[in-house]
């Protein structure tokens, strides 16, 4: 006998109703929340982009630089000794000068998700870190940590002497002794030495260290830490 033909196949419902694409504006506004939560994501945890304002890290940061922060060597751990960091205002520190925020509402508004460089943080070397005696200068006009004198020819700013301002302090756990590379003009940890934090800033202020210079292209750059701080104890 003939094989009776196959039914027409049924219709099933999830066929019958199968999704449709999404408009081409609402794919795009998709993408525009995935990546701005993915921005967040990224400044939060793993990156962020800054601007240097002033002379004060010259120099190893000029002014207009803009540098990029990695936040992932402090998940585990605290800034060390010859770390760049960018850090909040401890309290007073700041002048519109050195605030660092740059451009109108748009740039700050790209600016609180990551996309655009920061302002309103500083930017200097930790020289010291919590139960460091840090001091300046010896017989030879060198800074001292923990009675050992850095070489800071690497770093300081040609012409520079390693401080003016005469100190002798022991870093508080949990707090960071922070100055620029261009000691004459960089009002640091050692012109705050009358502050209630007596110029020493906590670490929780601490964003991040920072990575490299990555514009202008002419001054890029990836920030390393000088062998000299490997030697205090």
């Amino acid at each position: 006998m003939p094989s009776a033909p196959d039914p027409e196949p049924r219709v099933t419902r999830r066929s019958r109703h199968a999704r449709r694409p999404l408009p081409v504006w609402q794919e795009l506004a998709l993408l525009l929340a995935l990546a701005l939560v993915l921005a967040v994501v990224i400044k939060a945890f793993l990156l962020q982009a800054f601007y240097v304002p002033s002379a004060s890290m010259s120099d190893t940061l000029v002014p207009d630089d803009r540098i990029l922060v990695q936040k992932v060597s402090y998940w585990r751990g605290v800034p060390q000794r010859g770390d760049v960091v960018v850090f909040s205002d401890p309290g007073g520190w700041l002048d519109a000068a050195e605030d660092g925020s740059t451009g109108g509402p748009l740039a700050r508004a790209l600016g609180a998700v990551g996309l655009y460089p920061a302002g309103g943080h500083l930017v200097k070397r930790v020289i010291g870190v919590g139960g460091d005696e840090v001091r300046c200068c010896d017989a030879d006009g060198r800074m001292t940590v923990n009675g050992s004198p850095l070489v800071e020819g690497a770093y300081l700013r040609p012409g520079v002497r390693p401080s003016l301002v005469h100190f002798d302090v022991r870093v508080r756990p949990g707090n960071l002794w922070v100055q620029g590379d261009n000691r004459s003009d960089s009002a640091d940890s050692r012109f705050h030495l009358g502050d209630p934090g007596g110029g020493q800033v906590p670490v929780e202020d601490v964003v991040g260290k920072v990575l490299a210079v990555v514009w202008p292209l002419g001054h890029a750059t990836r920030l390393t830490t000088p062998s000299t701080f490997r030697s205090p104890g």
